[in-house]
């Protein structure tokens, strides 16, 4: 089996997987990173994004082999210490989340929009998060936290 280099949250993994290994299976089951939700297998919900080399990626969508030499960062590899990264912060302090199965990947994509955003409207949040699923909610508290997360963002938070 193939053995490959993977930077995941700032440290270097040597793995060995098959080559038709996805990221999202990579991370689980290899990493034991298990904030990265495999919710479809289609890449149609979202619960698996994470960031590579600082875009928001469908984990489910691309293989392991692909991510060697790119920088992966996973809902893990966000805070800082204890202290929750402010998009974190925001969908606690919002009630962004009910069950939390989509929160991982909402918060990975919507603090890509953030980094392209710095103030994003609420009509850009949704546009946004239309390939993220929420089986939950309605999305009113998912956009404002979005919202609430970007103003925490460029006020001396994560980038």
């Amino acid at each position: 089996m193939p053995r490959i280099n993977l930077r995941v949250n700032r440290q270097t993994h040597t793995i060995e997987c098959a080559a038709s290994t996805l990221l999202v299976d990579a991370l689980r089951d290899t990493l034991r990173l298990t904030g990265t939700h495999v919710g479809c297998d289609t890449s149609q919900c979202g619960a698996c994004t994470v960031h590579v080399d600082g875009r928001s990626v469908k984990s489910c969508t691309m293989l392991a082999i692909e991510a060697e030499g790119a920088e992966v960062t996973t809902i893990e590899g966000i805070a800082d210490g204890e202290r929750l990264h402010p998009m974190q912060a925001a969908f606690v302090e919002n009630h962004g989340l009910q069950c939390g199965f989509c929160t991982p990947g909402m918060v990975m994509s919507a603090i890509d929009l953030c980094k392209r955003n710095a103030k994003p409207s609420e009509r850009d949040v949704r546009t946004w998060l239309e390939g993220n699923l929420c089986r939950c909610t309605g999305y009113h508290n998912i956009v404002k936290a979005v919202v609430a997360g970007a103003e925490g963002m460029t006020k001396g938070g994560k980038p």
